[in-house]
């Protein structure tokens, strides 16, 4: 091996330049150029071997200009996608599927959206197979169970546990003559669950009628308790023998709450309940036809029917403030009186009630005397004077042989009759 130096002695320093070959096809005539002479570049689209101009890049291998894309393999400028490679779709229907099965809505629906998703994956290769199968699943499950509830019955006790549960766990279940004990210890203020008891034992409260409230948006508390005065008549229906019904004990109802009314909930539960503490009542007071033979149901139809008329008294406490209202009054007392006294003699009653009950028509017939000339008074006097000699006639005590005679209560419930004296005309008095 030899090593050649840089260049001989004797040469000049620096660079020495040699002139470029001469291709062989050269043109005749041409000279071989002066090394010293300034290089004139070739044309630049020379096929081979000519140089380029100074900074212009080579055709291969060399990045190409900036924001020029190149041929092969070079990435694509910034925010460009590229033309493969992009990420396979979602069907849209597996997503239907899955937001209907959660929602729990359409279940058929759901269930068919499910289906065609997975058709439509597997021929197009699209995403989306886990939300079809689950979607279709959870509707599945929702068609099973809109199907199962309604014909097995189920619906419509876990609507009712719905409601109960809207209206403090209020048992609504409760049905006339049923008897029970409250969670919360009293009927007064909200109630917290019941449980129904025998009605021989002690309890709280006997359910005496219920009845069901106009469709239509939540009328307001007030509402609901102005149509709960309705259960006033069904007491008088349920115990038909007023008598029997003991001073302690009162009408309440459960009523809907404004809750509970938007599920649908319109049902007043009507009950008789002791007014002085937990357990205090014994025995039923149900008193109808169930209960009650033909002869104590008649005698009760025509009390009732004059109890009525005079508890529908006018507003007006002092005849002077109304006389028409009271004379109107009357009339209707007097009314009902010949009703009941029409009643006692047309009726077959046993042999040891005759005596007493055509005594009781007796006095009635001269009681609607006294009211028919109250009804025809002229001045607050006049009537006064009738009224006085009318309600004497009615005095419930005069009434307890004839009770006696049908085995029914002979003890009056408690009441005042004001006199004339304090100027009230009023007919609180039960018969």
């Amino acid at each position: 091996m030899s090593i050649s130096p840089v260049r001989e002695p004797g040469e000049p320093e620096g660079p020495s330049e040699q002139a470029p070959p001469q291709p062989a096809d050269a043109p005749p005539g041409e000279s071989q150029r002066d090394p010293q002479s300034p290089q004139i570049p070739q044309d630049p689209s020379a096929p081979y071997g000519g140089p380029f101009p100074y900074g212009t890049p080579t055709p291969y291998g060399t990045p190409t200009p900036y924001g020029t894309s190149a041929p092969y393999g070079t990435p694509t400028p910034y925010g460009t996608p590229a033309p493969y490679a992009s990420p396979t779709p979602t069907n849209p229907f597996a997503i239907a599927s899955l937001v209907t099965g959660i929602l729990c809505c359409l279940p058929g629906v759901g269930l068919l959206l499910g289906l065609v998703a997975l058709l439509q994956i597997r021929g197009r290769g699209q995403r989306g197979r886990a939300a079809a199968v689950v979607g279709s699943t959870l509707s599945g499950m929702g068609l099973a169970l809109a199907v199962l509830l309604p014909t097995t019955g189920a619906a419509g006790w876990m609507w009712q546990g719905v409601k109960d549960g809207m209206r403090e766990s209020v048992n609504l279940s409760l049905a006339e003559g049923d008897c029970f004990d409250t969670g919360s210890g009293g009927l007064r203020g909200a109630v917290h669950g019941v449980h129904t008891v025998p009605c021989a034992s002690a309890h709280e409260a006997e359910v005496l009628g219920t009845f069901t409230l106009g469709d239509g948006p939540y009328p307001g508390e007030e509402a609901v308790r102005d149509a709960a005065e309705r259960c006033v008549d069904l007491g008088d229906s349920y115990a038909m023998d007023a008598w029997a019904v003991p001073a302690d004990v009162d009408i309440f109802h459960l009523t809907p709450s404004r809750e509970s009314w938007l599920l649908g909930d319109r049902t007043v539960t009507c009950v008789f309940g002791g007014v002085t503490g937990h357990g205090t009542r014994t025995g039923s007071l149900r008193a109808d036809r169930t209960t009650l033979d033909a002869h104590q149901v008649a005698y009760l139809q025509g009390a009732h029917a004059l109890n009525e008329a005079l508890g529908s008294e006018p507003d007006a406490d002092l005849v002077e403030d109304d006389l028409p209202g009271h004379k109107a009054w009357a009339h209707r007392v007097s009314t009902a009186l010949a009703t009941w006294s029409r009643t006692l003699r047309a009726h077959p009653w046993p042999a040891a009630a005759r005596a007493p009950l055509a005594d009781l028509a007796t006095r009635l017939d001269k009681a609607r005397a006294r009211w028919d000339e109250a009804a025809r008074a002229t001045d607050a006097d006049a009537f006064y004077v009738a009224y006085d000699a009318g309600s004497a006639l009615i005095d419930p005590e005069a009434d307890i042989p004839a009770r006696a005679s049908l085995k029914l209560a002979t003890t009056p419930p408690g009441s005042a009759s004001p006199g004339a004296d304090d100027g009230a005309a009023d007919g609180g008095a039960k018969v």
